[in-house]
């Protein structure tokens, strides 16, 4: 197999790759090195945890430094536009060791934070500069930085940027930039504006489509299970309640704010991850998440798209997407870069047509089930004896009678408290004899060479801060269960009352 070095990459790109566990490339980069490296137009398309980042990553960094043009003030070399601000932030989490041992300076430029940081990166001048188009269409109109000198650019995820409403921007960027510089462009599919966006910047591009967004990674399986409405939410928890790291996928922003507020009354460790959050708050979430503080992220579709933490070994459609293509990019936050993953899907009597509409338009060909919490079938597809988090309480506060109200939290602020074996299995069924050792063995890694086992954070105990939303009306969660229990009242009722509101909406990021 051909390696690093045969396709041109530099001995310092290769040993930095190395030290990451990297050593074999995936696909896409095999077959999209050879020309990005030649400075050819590339036109890349795969689905999302195809090994995109360093197929464009390594010929930018090659690049530049082969140039050899010195840095200046407000003037990067490399621009590479990417649609949200995880995805920008973890594009620049790939780059900053590959670029360090190339002595390049890297920039990530994003909105919902403060603007002078960014304003002070560009003044002290920046090789790649990674960016989402609105931040940087602002700091390009109050004279902070040009694009003039920029001799490769990289759209990232260019489908969701047309999905997101940023093709305006984006041209306007582009047009920004040199007309002879290298142009890469990766997608998952070229339609809605995409291909407008290769014919009018890309010139003559090598086309290389190495897997299908349609296609569904063989590593993956799939499965739908028949619920009760009364029974989503102990379902839920018996799934969540096992070792390992899980995304829940809900329809809007309000559903995910009360899911997860419920779980962490239930006693599963769980954040957020959605467009009410402040940005300081989706990074802790997220960095939460991938420290396995709390091993459930609850999300909308926001997450959907350019989200990558190891080890992700189930995802849980606790709503049907509204259509086939966000199952699909859900979906694909298991089972990346070769690892093994699970995808389970809720679906109630009244979405039964939706859910065989939106599979069969995906290419899926799930295995379904009918379940109830304490299911066996639930132990097969989240290995691991069911452990929970005693939910944490506020001190009782006075009411105009003064009694203390006795009222619990849903903001966890459990640090060091240890988790406990549930204390009754009545509701979400016993699970005595759930070995952790029978937990999934993962691969989730990036490149081969990483991987994990599912459980592996189990034994960090600590009930992760719950960063809330700014919305209003958050809906009460049921404190009064005791912890283990999925109850089939408050928290089982609030879950499916709130499912019937929003369940059919879309959007919701």
């Amino acid at each position: 197999m051909t390696t690093f070095t045969e396709f041109g990459v530099p001995a310092a790109l290769t040993a930095a790759l190395a030290d990451l566990g990297i050593t074999t490339p995936f696909p896409i980069q095999a077959a999209t090195l050879p020309d990005s490296l030649a400075g050819r137009d590339v036109l890349g398309r795969g689905r999302t945890g195809s090994g995109k980042t360093y197929a464009f990553a390594l010929p930018v960094l090659t690049r530049l430094a082969a140039s050899g043009t010195p840095r200046r003030p407000g003037r990067p070399r490399a621009l590479i536009l990417a649609p949200t601000r995880e995805l920008a932030t973890q594009i620049d989490a790939a780059l900053a060791p590959l670029a360090a041992a190339l002595k390049l300076r890297t920039l990530v430029v994003f909105g919902g934070v403060g603007a002078t940081p960014q304003i002070k990166g560009l003044a002290a001048g920046v090789d790649v500069l990674v960016a989402c188009p609105g931040r940087l269409d602002d700091h390009l109109r109050q004279g902070h930085a040009s694009l003039e000198n920029v001799e490769i650019t990289v759209l990232d995820e260019a489908d969701h940027m047309a999905d997101l409403g940023f093709l305006p921007v984006v041209r306007r960027l582009l047009e920004q930039t040199p007309r002879d510089g290298q142009r890469l462009l990766f997608s998952a599919t070229l339609d809605n504006g995409v291909d407008v966006l290769v014919k009018r910047f890309l010139r003559r591009p090598v086309t290389h489509a190495v897997d299908s967004a349609a296609e569904t990674p063989i590593e993956m399986t799939h499965h739908v299970l028949h619920v009760r409405s009364d029974d989503r939410f102990g379902v839920l928890v018996d799934l969540l309640s096992a070792p390992g790291r899980t995304m829940v996928f809900t329809r809007t922003k309000r559903r995910a704010k009360v899911l997860t507020k419920q779980l962490v009354a239930a006693g599963v460790p769980a954040v957020e991850l959605h467009g009410n959050l402040a940005q300081n708050a989706r990074n802790r979430n997220l960095a939460a998440f991938s420290d396995g503080s709390a091993e459930t992220l609850v999300a909308t579709d926001i997450a959907a798209r350019g989200i990558h933490v190891d080890d992700v070994a189930l995802v849980i459609h606790a709503d049907p997407p509204v259509e086939h293509k966000a199952y699909l990019h859900r979906s694909g936050r298991t089972a990346r870069a070769g690892a093994q993953g699970t995808v389970v899907t809720l679906m109630t009597d009244d979405q039964q047509a939706e859910v065989r509409d939106l599979t069969r338009k995906a290419g899926v060909r799930p295995t379904t089930s009918r379940t109830r919490p304490g299911d066996p079938l639930l132990a097969q597809l989240a290995p691991g004896e069911r452990r929970f988090v005693a939910p944490p309480t506020v001190p009782a506060q006075a009411t105009p009678s003064g009694r203390p109200s006795g009222r619990s939290s849903g903001r966890s602020r459990g640090r060091g408290a240890g988790r406990s074996s549930a204390p009754s299995a009545s509701s979400i069924g016993s699970a005595s004899g759930r070995s952790a050792s029978s937990a999934r063995s993962s691969q989730a890694g990036n490149q081969p060479g990483a991987s994990g086992q599912r459980g592996s954070a189990a034994g960090k105990a600590a009930a992760p801060r719950v960063e809330r939303s700014r919305g209003r009306g958050t809906e009460p969660a049921a404190a009064t269960a005791r912890p283990g229990h999925a109850r089939t009242g408050g928290g089982a009722a609030a879950f499916s009352a709130s499912s019937r509101a929003g369940g059919r909406r879309g959007g919701g990021r």
